[in-house]
């Protein structure tokens, strides 16, 4: 089996997660919409205060991505919200894990964040088991909390803490 890299996301990068992400199968368990435009992955790349950017590649092609976002105000600056998504093309062979090793190792040793934190649909199986596995735990229940495919979906608010 291939080798996974988690590196910097980079402006070049911009097509292939605009690709990844217009997936039904990528977009039907996020906040995205469908057909999302170049322009909108190429303004998620540049550089933002308190923004993250990963990506992790199979054979040097993008295979998940992970924005981690550490909040700006002050009494919350421990804390952090991400968002990750996995190429349908990638499923299944430990990119999320991946992903979320790295991230995980960030926020404990270089960024000072001792919660982080994550919404995550109900019915999405496979995100939850990889979330249990590195310890985030469910806090609540947002009710209705989305649109998807028409229809209300709920969501759960999970966190991490340091410790």
């Amino acid at each position: 089996m291939s080798e996974i890299v988690v590196r910097h996301a980079e402006a070049r990068d911009a097509e292939s997660l605009r690709q990844f992400y217009a997936q039904p199968e990528v977009y039907h368990n996020l906040l995205q919409l469908p057909h999302p435009p170049a322009e909108l992955w190429e303004d998620r790349l540049k550089p933002q205060p308190g923004r993250r950017q990963l990506v992790a590649c199979i054979d040097e092609q993008v295979a998940g991505n992970l924005t981690l976002m550490v909040e700006q105000n002050p009494r919350r600056s421990h804390v952090a919200i991400f968002g990750m998504a996995v190429s349908s093309a990638f499923q299944n062979r430990g990119v999320a894990s991946a992903l979320m090793r790295e991230m995980i190792n960030l926020c404990d040793n270089w960024l000072r964040i001792e919660r982080i934190e994550l919404t995550v649909f109900v019915d999405n199986a496979p995100a939850l088991a990889v979330y249990r596995k590195f310890g985030f735990e469910i806090e609540g229940t947002g009710k209705r909390y989305a649109l998807r495919n028409g229809e209300f979906v709920d969501s759960y608010f999970m966190a991490r803490l340091k410790g």
